[in-house]
């Protein structure tokens, strides 16, 4: 995959939020500011700033381009972002207010993209990564899934090698299980033996829909229905913890409960990260000691949207848990060589392909309303 981008860079924190309600509410208080208090809450950086323009995101026509100290304009509607592993949060998709929001990602954002976090342990989403998460690589060059982000001629010398057509989503899958962090960056090998090809994208279809999560019309991830968690109480005041007993596999939020919870969703770690922990903190950091400004205003009421949420990501992180094994175990067996790849016009792939693709197909808005050229 030789296209890949740097991650997002917000600059501000109010600028995300697990609840769409509250950034509605914070740019409203924003807009509804003035002086040195819309500075004060703006937390101006070197690149952006309340009297500097910028352009429109790619896809996002409702966002304004004026300067915003010349004319908030009306909110614009919050997207679904991936912030931190397994947390999908909501972004204000307004480029005056984020430092680096890398409009190419943007351009290829549809229905069909996927999109591929460089971790230790590989991460797909749906959703356009938006925090600190690593390098992202799209799966496809174009909008509409038009043209793969592979080496040109890789698929063609799969398909040829292991007897059957290979899909981009087939080499994603493949990334998923086999490859590692090694001395030379993240290291994919190729398998030459077509039975471990097929045994790969087995493992790594199943690997794909969990992380997915039902994403793209898909199955949300299910388990068996003796182990299935449910809320055996409702959360009925803001919880102040998350806890868990081992004991009786019981997640505790405060007032409320929910169980089974496998000990393996419990330790899920990503990027060093214990993941449930992780996403209970989010949603209370804006009622925490350290939170001011807009960063601080958020619900006063625990939605109930977020408990389905909870559940549905115990779900995934106990199947993940339960794959890792699989996952580790997995052995490629004797790869593709260089000289191989090197025959095929495979390696080293052109300048072209670690560029993003031309895909303007309409006039996008630059800062002041002038039309962008690329």
């Amino acid at each position: 995959m030789p296209w890949s981008v740097g991650g997002l860079r917000l600059g501000r924190d109010w600028v995300a939020a697990p609840d769409p309600a509250a950034l509605r509410a914070r740019w409203a208080v924003l807009a509804g500011s003035e002086g040195a208090e819309r500075e004060r809450l703006f937390r101006p950086s070197r690149s952006r700033r309340p009297d500097a323009g910028a352009a429109a995101l790619p896809g996002q026509r409702s966002a304004a381009t004026a300067r915003f100290a010349d004319g908030p304009g009306p909110c614009p509607a919050p997207v679904r972002v991936l912030l931190d592993p397994f947390d999908e949060q909501w972004l204000l998709p307004d480029q005056r207010l984020i430092d680096a929001a890398r409009p190419e990602l943007w351009r290829v954002r549809d229905e069909h993209q996927l999109f591929l976090v460089e971790a230790p342990d590989p991460l797909v989403t749906a959703h356009l990564p938006a925090g600190r998460l690593g390098r992202i690589r799209p799966l496809h060059r174009r909008p509409g899934g038009a043209e793969p982000n592979l080496a040109p001629g890789l698929a063609a010398l799969l398909g040829a090698r292991h007897g059957g057509p290979v899909t981009p989503e087939d080499v994603l899958c493949w990334i998923l299980v086999a490859g590692r962090p090694g001395s030379r960056g993240y290291e994919i090998p190729l398998a030459a033996d077509p039975g471990r090809w097929r045994a790969g994208l087995e493992l790594g279809h199943r690997l794909l829909g969990v992380q997915l999560r039902g994403a793209r019309g898909g199955e949300p991830p299910r388990l068996p229905g003796g182990r299935r968690p449910y809320v055996r109480s409702a959360v009925t005041q803001w919880p102040r913890e998350l806890t868990y007993d081992a004991e009786s596999a019981t997640l505790g939020l405060g007032s409320g409960t929910v169980s089974p919870v496998p000990a393996g969703a419990w330790e899920y770690e990503a990027q060093g990260v214990r993941v449930l922990p992780a996403w209970f903190a989010a949603r209370t950091a804006h009622r925490g000691p350290d939170a001011e400004g807009l960063a601080a205003l958020g619900p006063s009421d625990w939605p109930q949207g977020w408990t389905s949420e909870l559940l549905a990501l115990v779900t995934t992180l106990a199947l993940l848990a339960e794959l890792a094994g699989e996952r580790a175990a997995f052995e490629p067996g004797p790869g593709l060589s260089a000289e191989e790849l090197r025959t095929a016009g495979v390696l080293p792939p052109p300048a072209w392909a670690r560029r993003p693709a031309s895909v303007l197909d309409h006039q996008e808005e630059g800062p002041g309303g002038q039309f962008a050229l690329l």
